[in-house]
Parts: C-alpha cells; structure tokens; sequence
C-alpha cells in the first residue's frame, strides 16, 4: 500500500495528552509539516502531527472515496471530492457571491469583507492543499528576491536565490519534479553542470504546440523592451520517466508504481486533464507520499518516530510568559464529523511548528492573541491574481489531452516594465473553457437552446466545440500590502467555536495594470493565431473589478502566501529567514505564509524548499 496501515499511524488522543516529549508538534500534513516530519523522524527525534481532517483518505481505499465522491458529485469545484465537515470547514467557491463596498459575508467558511471577493481555496484534510493542486513546479526568479531592490516594488527577501537553491533542488527530489533543464534555461535561470531533474520533462499537448505554432517567432513590446515569444514546457510534480542520469547516474526511482499498467499506487501521468482537483492513478505528488515514508523510520525505536492524530484541530498557542516560549498547544478532538462534541487536550514539545498554510496559521496566531512585535501577524496576505481570456481555435486542437497545463508564455515573468505594473506567466489549459464558463456543460447548453441541435449534429457540435477550445489563464504577480490581510472576530465562529478567518484583500493598482495589459496581450495572441476570442466579464461576477474604465473578472490562484512575512528584524516581519518567530524561540511559523512575495511562480516548490531550510535550523536548535 501507499500508506502504512491505520494502527501504525493513529495516536490516541489522551495518550498524546500525557506525552512530555515530544521533541516537535507540527500542526497540518501538507507539503510543510511533511517535510519537516519527514526530516526531524530520519535525525531521531519524535514528532507529533496534527490533522484538524479525518484522515481518513491516507489509506489507499480511503483516497478512492474521495474519487468517489467527486465522481459523483454534480459540481466539480476544486473541493468537490471532500466531504463536507463542519469541525473543519472549508472555503468553498461556488457558494460566493458579489458584495458591495462595506459588506461583509459570512454565509461561508472564510468571511469575507468586500467589495472583492476571493475564491481561493485550501484543503483542511490529510495531505493539505497537495490533495487538489495543479503541480506546477516552476522556481522563482533571482530577481522575484531582489523586487524592492532592482524594481521598487514590494519587499526584498533575507535570502538570496543562492542561499536557497541547494534547497529548491532538495525540494524537487522530494517532489520528484518532471522536466527538462533545457526547457528551464530562460530568464536568467541556471542550473549547475550536470544538473538533470528527478524525471524527464513532460511533452508539450498538442494544443500547446499549436500555439506555438501561432505564435514562435514573433514579439511583443512593453516600455521600449522587446520580447521574443514562445511556448515552455512547465516543470511538473508528477511522475513521467524516471531520469536514469539522476543523482550521478543512480536514477531516481519514485513513490509508488512507475509502469503505466500499474496505476493503483503512484502511476505515471495519464494524461487524462483529470488532475484537479484529484489524480486517479495518484501520479501526482501529495504530500502523504512524504509522510508515507516519515511514517516508517523507527529509528532505535519498537514504534514510529512519528505519530498522527486525525480529527485535532489546534485552538490555541499558549506562552510561557517568563520565557516568551511557547508552553503548549490547546487542541479539540472531535469524535464524529457530523457532532460538534470536542474534549480539549494539552499538548506539550520542545518545539513547536504551525505549518496550516497562510489563513488558518494566521488565524490560529491571531486568535491566540499573538500578533508579534511587528504587528504584521495576518498582513500582507497574497495570492496570484488570475485573468481568463479564451478563444476558439480555427482548427481542431486536440483539447482535453495532457494534463490541466502543460505549458505556457513566460516570456513576460521578468523584465524592467516590473518597476510600473505587475508580471505574469500565461498557463495554457489543456481542459477547455471549464474553468471561464463550465464548458462543456455551457456549450450543450447554447447548442440545444440557442442553436436547436439534437441528435448527430449536437454530438458533432459538442466535439468541435471542445476540442477547439483555447484558454489562456494569466496569473499576474500580487505585491505585499499590509491592509491585505486576515482578522478574527470573536461573533464569527465555527462548529467547534474556533474564531474563523475574516479576509480582506483589494487588487493593487500595480497588479491590475498587469492584468490591462494581459487583456491586450490575449487579443494580439489571438490574432495572430486567427483565433476567435470569446472572452467577456460579467459585472456582476463576485471577482468583478474595474480599472481605468475597464471591467476584469479576478480569479484566485490558491497560492496563498504572506500573513506571517519573513525579514531581516523582528520589526519589519514575523519570521526571520528560517521561519522562527522573532518573539517565540520555539515556534516556527513555516509554508507560503513566510514569503515576502511571491513572484510568477506557484508558491509550492518554493515553500517546500524553505522548509528543508527551517528542518536544519529546528535539528540545530534541538540539539
């Protein structure tokens, strides 16, 4: 199996309770406390983890429910897979709805205070947000560490490229990321000689080769600065071949079945476009592949190393007030997803790793009273700011093969115009207009009504329709601004009668002159392509945002960063270049929420890589 079996894993909750020595208690098992788990069990020390989902899916049988349920389900939002559980609720984007400014709703999980409104979402369930992301693994720029610096804009990192690098590739290992270094070599990037990725790159869709068939060879201009365009393959956590070159020759051999008649466990992609939110051979990475394997070192020990507990979520920090060191942590253990009866237990470590990603660490910090000495505990909050355009394409394309993207324009993720608007990287889909307008479920809809296609010629509608489908999904660079953020409020209140995050975030200026751009940008492409663009926003769409006389429809990206900012003082930020909390020695606020910006690039590699960083720095102080 993927997963060792249930009584290997599942710590009883009073026995948890009574343990004193635990030397790390990590809260959340995504990519961020697997790694670290993973990590502090290889050193020898014993780790406590803490899952505010059921768990239920880190079985092999428990993740074909999930498949289940989306199979199943009507709507096939990125949360659809995932029962719903009140004692761990969360967000949901249908359910949103367009406010006015000075509104506020709370009718769901995240309460969100307009006029904008975020669709982003995170999964509070055993794998975290790796249960239903896309797995683009793209590294950040060298100049995305530098933007206030070389651009102006935004803040600086207290790490350099350099200092992180020997991580980021730690980071893909682990991944087991899919690409090829040539493909990688632009904009500056480098990699050492010899360097190759864990597998070989994923090819390009054939619709991803039509477009770049449109569009090779030719050039846009921005600011007096001309940029040659071009189709990229994206780097991808998901298996493909195995690089036999890898580590010297030794190969890498990933988590799971690497032959494609072997799809139960780990398969290699499919290529199925089936990949969010889940992927039915388990291709791609989650992080319970990682927790798999922290779940099996017993070091000297009869036991695991590492311990679970499902069904905990974590309602408080408590501080030693003489210290300034954190004491414990106040969980509530719920039996039954359908009751909200909870017993709280004290839980006690040496050190203490909130890893629950940008909104509920914030949230967790905040309604334990602890905002730090910046005051920027909640602020900054970020998240890639995505603008849809789509067109049909004059001839047939092939839509629907490969995964949801497999490529993409990057050719505008850096340049001078970043001193006056925002960059971004255009991901070509692979899956149609579903994501823009619910096709193919919309273009039934308009063949049968407006058109009165039946039989035959609706079956041979639908096919043209689709596979002709082109959709360009802009994901534009989001700048730190303090009045972004995440508050609690005692009056707004979840099932276990936890404080729920209240979330208040406007579009800079700076990133929606990105996203006027990227309108233009589409239509050059288009044309050029002798494509027909069907793109048009609905004002009154809950994304909906007008700019210099011009309406957008903003998407959010589930690329959640900012809320507990790294820096160099304990006065400009929350975390320093380790993700210690200046205030709390033996607190580590670790994931996306510890990033200053975040660039053009899908926050998770990054993440990932700096928390190998912080497991080095959380072993040294251990010691």
């Amino acid at each position: 199996m993927l997963f060792p079996v249930e009584s290997a894993l599942k710590a009883d909750a009073n026995t948890v309770a009574a343990t004193a020595d635990y030397d790390i208690v990590i809260v959340g098992t995504g990519i961020s406390g697997a790694i670290i788990a993973k990590q502090a069990a290889e050193a020898g020390k014993r780790v406590l983890i803490l899952e505010a989902g059921t768990g239920a899916n880190r079985t092999l049988a428990g993740y074909d429910d999930l498949l289940t349920t989306f199979y199943l389900a009507a709507g096939k939002d990125n949360q659809s897979p995932f029962p719903l559980n009140a004692n761990a609720a969360i967000p949901r984007s249908p359910q949103l709805r367009k406010l006015q400014a000075g509104e506020t709703d709370s009718s769901t999980y995240i309460v969100q205070s307009g006029p904008y409104v975020s669709d982003t979402t995170y999964t509070r369930i055993f794998g975290g947000t790796t249960m239903h992301w896309e797995a683009k693994t793209p590294r950040m720029l060298r100049s995305d560490f530098q933007a206030r610096t070389i651009f102006g804009q935004g803040l600086d990192w207290p790490l350099s490229f350099e200092e992180i690098e020997d991580d980021y590739r730690l980071a893909e290992r682990e991944i087991g990321v899919s690409a090829n270094v040539e493909d990688q070599q632009y904009l500056g990037q480098t990699f050492p000689d010899g360097y190759v990725f864990p597998m070989r790159g994923l090819p390009l869709s054939y619709l991803d080769q039509q477009v770049n068939k449109g569009i090779e060879g030719t050039s846009v201009e921005l600011y007096g600065e001309t940029y040659p365009l071009k189709v990229r393959p994206y780097p991808q956590g998901r298996n493909s071949i195995p690089n036999p070159a890898y580590d010297g020759g030794k190969g890498y051999r990933p988590i799971g079945a690497v032959n494609t008649h072997q799809v139960e466990e780990g398969g290699r992609c499919q290529g199925n476009t089936n990949c969010v939110p889940l992927c039915t051979v388990q291709a791609r990475y989650h992080s319970g592949k990682t927790l798999a394997k922290a779940f099996a070192v017993n070091g000297e020990r009869r036991t695991p190393l590492v311990e679970f507990l499902p069904q905990a979520v974590a309602s408080k920090v408590n501080i030693d007030p003489d210290s300034g060191k954190v004491r414990s942590l106040e969980v509530k253990v719920y039996k039954d997803p359908a009751s909200p009866a909870y017993e709280t237990f004290t839980v006690k470590g040496k050190v203490f790793v909130l890893a629950a990603g940008a909104i509920e660490t914030a949230r967790l910090m905040l309604a334990s009273g602890l905002r730090s000495t910046s005051g920027l505990v909640g602020r900054n909050l970020m998240d890639h700011a995505y603008l849809l355009n789509w067109a049909l394409m004059p001839q047939i394309c092939g839509t629907m093969r490969g995964t949801s993207s497999t490529g993409g324009i990057v050719d505008l993720r850096d340049g001078p115009f970043r001193e006056r608007q925002a960059a971004f990287a255009i991901d070509i889909h692979n899956d149609g207009w579903g994501w823009a307008t619910g096709a193919p479920t919309s273009d039934l809809l308009e063949l049968v009504d407006d058109r009165n296609l039946h039989g035959g010629d609706l079956r041979r509608g639908v096919i043209d329709r689709v596979s002709r489908q082109l959709l360009l999904a802009f994901m534009i660079e989001v700048m730190p601004v303090e009045s972004n953020r995440i508050e609690v409020d005692p009056k707004y209140r979840d099932a276990l009668d936890n404080m729920r995050p209240i979330l208040s975030f406007t579009v800079p200026e700076y990133t929606m002159k990105g996203a006027a751009y990227a309108r233009q940008f589409s239509r050059t492409v288009f044309a050029r392509m002798g494509a027909q663009d069907h793109t048009h926003y609905d004002p009154s769409d809950f994304g909906y945002v007008a700019y210099d006389k011009q309406g957008y429809a903003i998407r959010g990206g589930n690329h959640l960063a900012g809320t507990h900012i790294m820096g160099t003082t304990k006065t400009n930020s929350v975390v320093d270049k380790n993700q210690r909390s200046w205030d709390h020695e033996n607190l580590y606020l670790v994931g996306g929420g510890s990033m200053p910006t975040i660039g053009t690039a899908n926050v998770t590699l990054t993440l990932a890589a700096m928390c190998f960083r912080s497991s080095r720095d959380i072993l040294k102080s251990l010691h």
